[in-house]
């Protein structure tokens, strides 16, 4: 890998500016690990399309991949005193992710020893996990705590055994598990991601909202209409005006970490009309009313400033007003920016100095043509410094649109989500139906998708040696 990512960068680029140049123009410079990282030349071959329905190669991920990747598995703010806890849940696995001491979380395996029955089906707050079905007990620590039946367990002399556990990590303010005790630790696997992320702050943020949605597409399918940008025309029209789509900026920074940037608050290379400045901020803020003084009414642009300045010093303003804190050092990209870095297989962070966005994807339990998409919006602690307490989960079923999560997610994000939903059923059937029986990637835009494929691939090679 480390060849891999050393490799030259590749010119296949859309014949407009690059992302970097348009960093190179900001009137706020963002740092420099922003420039163009590593995109090395992994090749152009197809993947099969029963890589997204096929439920042999489904359970080859089941095996091989799931259970020896890091999963964000909560928030510590979901979980600050001791006893509380959270449920987390892939491919048929259910831990339980408890604060059992003040400086310790633990992620107990959600399995009664006796006769399996969970012990845990929500969170909440708990100091022992009483089995509902035999009323066996576990402290919250794990350790065995009651059997109401000890004398006909001889092979239990002196108690039950502890609960089991997966490795925990911690970083940003998240909490991480990992089930397999030999897979390399959370820094190996964060590599370069803690450090760009530094300015942020992940863990002096809080969960402002967290959607979860159930979708009919293979979690592959769901991750990947998130992994690339160049969709904009497709699927969000509408967004042409303001964002530099298929001029985005692709890297392959470490073996598990790979990122995607766009630029907004300028135009897409589509558009073969030239817009002012003007109409780029009009559409930006999408027609919406904004305060110029003391009234609400339309932004003029003054003389001399680009729309995308212009926005970013509206961003900083708000933003100041909100926290107390001054943000004249932020970046325009980091007011701005779609900027997310993805943590394989299944996580993407965004950097942003005001509304960091979270994903995770996972198979809906054991169904190779359903999964979950969480959403999760993270903002800074306002400037009293008191920590809102997490927003509530909000869950959505298969058929549930995105825009009625407006009230968590705004009406225009949840929008924007709802156009990307609409498509996954029919990339699922579609799959389904190839003739060629292959899906092709492109070269460059596409590279981080290949990518993911070649790591899961190997994950399964290696687990199949063993």
């Amino acid at each position: 890998m480390d060849d891999l990512v050393r490799g030259d960068f590749r010119e296949d680029r859309c014949p407009a500016e690059s992302y970097t140049e348009v960093l190179e123009r900001d009137r706020v410079p963002s740092p420099d690990y922003m420039r163009q990282g590593p995109t090395p030349d992994i090749g152009t071959a197809p993947v099969a399309a029963s890589r997204y329905y096929d439920q042999g190669f489904f359970q080859k991920e089941v095996e091989h991949l799931w259970p020896h990747v890091w999963h964000w598995a909560c928030r510590e703010e979901e979980i600050p005193q001791v006893g509380d806890h959270v449920v987390y849940e892939f491919t048929g696995k259910s831990f339980i992710i408890v604060r059992s001491a003040p400086g310790e979380i633990k992620a107990l395996y959600n399995s009664c020893l006796h006769r399996g029955r969970k012990l845990a089906v929500n969170g909440g707050h708990k100091l022992s996990f009483r089995c509902p079905y035999h009323g066996l007990v576990w402290k919250a620590d794990g350790t065995f705590q009651e059997n109401p039946f000890p004398w006909d367990f001889p092979q239990w002399a002196g108690g039950a055994p502890d609960l089991p556990e997966a490795r925990v990590g911690t970083w940003g303010g998240f909490v991480f598990i990992n089930m397999d005790p030999d897979a390399p630790s959370l820094e190996e696997v964060l590599g370069p991601l803690p450090a760009h992320f530094e300015r942020y702050d992940f863990e002096n943020r809080y969960i402002a909202a967290h959607v979860v949605k159930k979708v009919r597409a293979n979690w592959k399918a769901t991750a990947e209409a998130f992994m690339e940008s160049h969709h904009v025309i497709g699927t969000h029209p509408q967004g042409l005006a303001t964002i530099g789509d298929a001029n985005s900026q692709y890297d392959i920074l470490s073996e598990y970490v790979d990122r995607q940037f766009s630029a907004t608050a300028i135009q897409s290379p589509h558009l073969k009309t030239q817009l002012s400045e003007q109409q780029i901020l009009d559409s930006y803020f999408g027609g919406r009313a904004v305060m110029v003084g003391d009234q609400p009414g339309r932004m003029t642009l003054p003389e001399g400033m680009t729309a995308r300045a212009f926005a970013a010093e509206i961003a900083r303003k708000t933003l100041a007003e909100q926290t107390g804190q001054d943000y004249s050092h932020a970046g325009d990209a980091e007011m701005l920016d779609s900027l997310l870095y993805n943590v394989f297989p299944h996580m993407s962070f965004w950097i942003s100095m005001s509304r960091n966005i979270v994903y995770r994807w996972r198979p809906n339990g054991l169904d190779p043509e359903t999964s979950l998409m969480d959403i999760m919006m993270l903002r800074p602690v306002p400037r009293d410094g008191v920590r809102p307490k997490p927003a509530p989960v909000r869950y959505m079923d298969l058929d549930e649109p995105m825009t009625e999560a407006g009230k968590e997610l705004s009406d225009m994000l949840a929008l924007v989500y709802e156009q990307d939903m609409v498509n996954l059923p029919h990339v699922q059937t579609g799959l389904r139906a190839s003739g060629s029986g292959t899906v092709e990637f492109s070269n460059y835009m596409e590279s981080r998708l290949r990518y993911h494929h070649q790591l899961i691939d190997r994950f399964i090679a290696e687990g199949e040696a063993k």
